[in-house]
């Protein structure tokens, strides 16, 4: 075991935001464990990442379910002795549809994850770093734009992403005490397989349908790297990182 490695967990790590993000942070001196709910995009990530074995640990996880979440931090405790930084990214969507036609069932999936898994997942960061030696961390929460405006019918996804700065927060503020920072990142557009239908057209607040620009997700891994290698008597307390042209800033 290489102890001169910070380490990181990653949770969504098998695609997108998360899995450029631990490719980043392996690639700048990490021990990564990548954490999803499917084993097979999390290998392939790693394999892809290109780092010498050991230095990347696969977890298959359930953010919402509190047992699965136990397991993954210890399994990263096991595997590496220490805890440096949690990027809490792991996010689903429910379907567009008017809010008074959202099920039950499709709201709580994704306050399950979104929210609840964010929340299980920042305890557990929290007893490892608050007794480890040297003492903190840094935790990372992915907000989103959303987490400041809404797109149409996104009354759940929505919900939870404002919920996140509630958390991001109070995280921030108990965290002092146990030399924890916490940090959110908001995401606008970053190229990614859950994004790729802005390039066709997405529904605007006006009823329109508007194609909007995207940029490459390797900037906001490069940004979540930044903010995970601050000391942890700086923090980024809030990042908005966008396509310069999509419609949020202003009135489109």
């Amino acid at each position: 075991m290489n102890t001169s490695r910070k380490v990181a967990i990653i949770t969504g790590a098998g695609t997108g935001i998360g899995k450029a993000s631990a490719i980043a942070l392996l690639r700048n001196g990490y021990n990564v464990v990548f954490a999803g709910r499917r084993a097979e995009p999390l290998a392939q990530a790693i394999a892809e990442a290109g780092v010498p074995a050991g230095q990347a640990l696969a977890v298959p996880t359930d953010v919402g379910n509190p047992e699965s979440v136990r397991s993954l931090f210890a399994r990263a405790k096991e595997a590496y002795g220490r805890l440096d930084v949690l990027f809490n990214n792991a996010g689903i969507g429910a379907p567009a549809i008017p809010l008074e036609d959202l099920s039950f069932e499709q709201w709580k999936s994704v306050v399950d994850i979104n929210l609840t898994g964010a929340f299980l997942c920042t305890q557990e960061a929290i007893r490892i770093m608050k007794d480890q030696t040297p003492r903190g961390g840094r935790i990372i929460n992915n907000g989103s734009i959303s987490a400041h405006a809404p797109r149409p019918n996104s009354a759940a996804y929505t919900s939870t992403k404002h919920a996140i700065t509630g958390l991001t927060k109070s995280t921030s503020l108990d965290g002092r005490k146990h030399d924890i920072a916490c940090s959110q990142i908001d995401i606008g557009n970053a190229g990614t397989e859950m994004a790729a239908r802005m390039a066709r057209g997405v529904p605007q607040a006006n009823g329109e349908i508007a194609i909007e620009p995207l940029m490459d997700v390797q900037h906001v891994a490069s940004a979540v790297v930044y903010m995970a290698g601050l000391p942890l008597d700086a923090n980024v307390q809030f990042m908005t990182i966008m396509a310069t042209k999509m419609p949020f800033v202003g009135r489109g």
